[in-house]
């Protein structure tokens, strides 16, 4: 029998937090996985964890696979990476070709392309809620906490993203992860402007 619910505790968080010891939620965000016919709700926690804003772990797509989040409910931050590549094509973890955080509201969409390294912070003081459509593998031994399509492995030997998402003076901001060799100036960009760029 599947089981689409799974939750993502404060002690797998440690791995991508920017203070790992700082103390937080006992659970970070809840997730009903769907798949493509149902599609799948994640439900994030509010609130800081050492400043930085609540968030997913964030992973990378394995293979063609392309992604839309709709924002149901709470405002966010949609945070999202791109790997350089080496001369055979194979991405470089700890090189980075863009970075941009997309703010996000009620009824905003974003568009994922493949290839794009994601995660989504809860700025706001409510659940932060989502739908998204993206592909469940539910072969596997573990299938809710870790999707066969999805790779969390680079983000967790990086500790994170490029950037870190903290709270200061009440407003977002982006905070340098040092384990990257390389990464641009991250860019804010609306979702109407990240969605006309990826697309185009």
């Amino acid at each position: 029998m599947l089981k689409p619910f799974a939750d993502r505790p404060h002690e797998k968080m440690k791995e991508v937090l920017l203070y790992p010891e700082a103390k937080g939620p006992e659970i970070h965000y809840y997730m009903i996985r769907g798949g493509v016919g149902k599609t799948n709700i994640t439900v994030w926690e509010t609130g800081l964890v050492g400043g930085e804003y609540i968030k997913t772990y964030g992973h990378y797509h394995v293979g063609k696979i392309d992604e839309t989040y709709h924002i149901v409910a709470g405002e966010g931050v949609v945070l999202l990476q791109k790997r350089k590549e080496d001369s055979q094509g194979n991405p470089i973890d700890d090189e980075i070709e863009s970075f941009y955080a997309i703010k996000v509201k009620p009824g905003d969409n974003v568009f994922i392309p493949s290839g794009v390294g994601h995660l989504v912070c809860n700025t706001g003081k409510v659940w932060l809620v989502t739908v998204d459509d993206s592909p469940v593998n539910f072969e596997e031994v573990d299938p809710v906490s870790l999707p066969g399509h999805a790779d969390y492995l680079p983000v967790q030997k990086m500790k994170g993203f490029a950037y870190y998402l903290v709270d200061e003076n009440g407003e977002p901001k982006l905070v340098k992860n040092p384990n990257y060799k390389v990464a641009p100036e991250p860019e804010w960009l609306t979702p109407e402007e990240y969605s006309a760029r990826s697309r185009g």
